[in-house]
């Protein structure tokens, strides 16, 4: 497996409260980006989406904030039967607060939960870490969707995306530019010397 991490500021004593931080990091940096859109239509697609911007946001929500619950409620089998909607009127600032805001909840809850406990995904049962990594592909790759829908640009930080390679794709190439790698895992860029991906997916198993 390429190893993405070389740029890493190094490990942690504690590994939850290490990807709690990057998952912080990243939402932090997702934010930043997208308030530059503040005035900005939120009704326009998000990149090459069917979704509008604002729904692709709502969606990030509701999966931070499932990923959370799936660990505070031990789910097995199954996603606990509830979704997340934004308020009709919601502008675009509200939208953004609520990406800080339900990454908390998800910080929160890969802090917290005990490290050997495993819930429910359809790409595998996983643990604090890994829902951490599942909430930073959903908050990286959808602010590249959104910021593409309304002509912004945005790169990440380099370590939390070199991270989320290592523990969420293996079958990344390991090219040296984590950002352009994981576009390419998850169906949005190419990469010199790649076939796209046919169908793409994550590996959540563990812990």
């Amino acid at each position: 497996m390429p190893d993405h991490t070389s740029s890493s500021s190094g490990s942690s004593d504690d590994p939850q409260e290490e990807w709690a931080a990057l998952l912080e990091r990243s939402v932090a940096a997702c934010a930043a980006a997208l308030r530059r859109g503040a005035d900005a239509d939120w009704s326009t697609p998000a990149g090459g989406l069917d979704w509008s911007c604002t729904a692709t946001m709502v969606h990030v929500w509701d999966d931070m904030f499932g990923y959370a619950t799936q660990l505070t409620g031990r789910r097995a089998g199954g996603y606990i039967a509830f979704e997340v909607v934004a308020d009709r009127d919601a502008t675009p600032e509200q939208l953004v607060q609520g990406l800080e805001a339900t990454g908390g909840v998800l910080a929160a809850a890969v802090r917290t939960t005990p490290p050997e406990v495993r819930a429910w995904h359809p790409y595998g049962d996983a643990g604090p870490i890994g829902f951490a990594a599942m909430g930073m592909v959903e908050a990286l790759v959808h602010t590249h969707d959104i910021a593409a829908g309304l002509g912004l640009g945005f790169t990440p930080p380099e370590e939390p995306v070199a991270r989320v390679l290592d523990r969420l794709f293996p079958q990344a190439p390991g090219t040296g530019d984590p950002w352009s790698e994981l576009l390419w895992c998850t169906g949005r860029g190419t990469l010199p010397g790649h076939e796209a991906p046919d169908g793409w997916r994550w590996h959540g198993e563990g812990p």
